[in-house]
């Protein structure tokens, strides 16, 4: 057996977790042994040092708690925003109506400043809502399981903007699914000139559910 001198850290944390005991059969140590406290130069007992553990624990596991609140407020916020912008949807009469409570919803309720949408196969006129767009587009919108963020992927959208286009810098790009199991009847791309407004692995969630109720409104104006 080794002398105590020669016992290597790991094999003493070993033997005092195969002796849970040990404290119980040596209790002085606890008070006598003192170690470097951990925010400062002093040296500390173990018991202390056991308790600025757990008051260490404690803290991080209150701001995580803070943080998951947090978390639970936007989402209600951005579910009452997307709820006030379904309601909108469902009293609109028309196509025009659709692009105007979705301009609305987006600018007001969620601050988003650039937005542009096209349809393919609707029957009823809206101002550039039925534009034409290439094969290649609907083709590049169709292999989107969900909404894709990030730079500008589908470089023919891009020009959807206009002026503001070379500004621009992040974007979401939406597939317009009545359901999810249908394929898309359009597209909706919101933009942004910061950096980190739109980016790739952000969550996606309530954008597929934009695209669903946007879609979903278009396809009633065709009955």
């Amino acid at each position: 057996m080794n002398a105590i001198s020669d016992m290597q850290p790991e094999q003493i944390a070993d033997y005092l977790t195969r002796h849970p005991n040990f404290f119980n059969d040596f209790p002085t140590l606890l008070a006598d042994i003192h170690i470097p406290h951990p925010h400062g130069t002093h040296a500390v007992s173990m018991s202390e040092r056991q308790l600025i553990a757990m008051r260490d624990k404690v803290r991080m596991l209150e701001n995580k708690l803070a943080e998951l609140i947090q978390f639970g407020e936007e989402n209600d916020g951005i579910s009452e925003k997307l709820h006030a912008l379904t309601l909108a949807l469902l009293a609109a009469r028309t196509p025009q109506e659709v692009v105007a409570a979705l301009a609305l919803h987006l600018r007001e309720g969620f601050a988003v400043p650039h937005h542009a949408l096209r349809v393919w196969n609707l029957e009823a006129e809206a101002p550039t809502l039925s534009e034409p767009v290439s094969p290649d587009l609907r083709d590049a919108v169709t292999t989107l399981a969900q909404p894709a963020c990030g730079p500008l992927t589908i470089d023919e959208a891009g020009a959807w903007f206009g002026e503001i286009a070379p500004h621009l810098r992040t974007f979401a790009f939406i597939p317009l699914r009545p359901a999810a199991t249908v394929a898309p009847i359009g597209l909706l791309v919101l933009a942004s000139e910061e950096a980190r407004r739109f980016y790739p692995g952000m969550g996606t969630l309530y954008l597929e559910r934009l695209g669903q109720m946007l879609g979903a409104a278009l396809v009633r104006m065709q009955d």
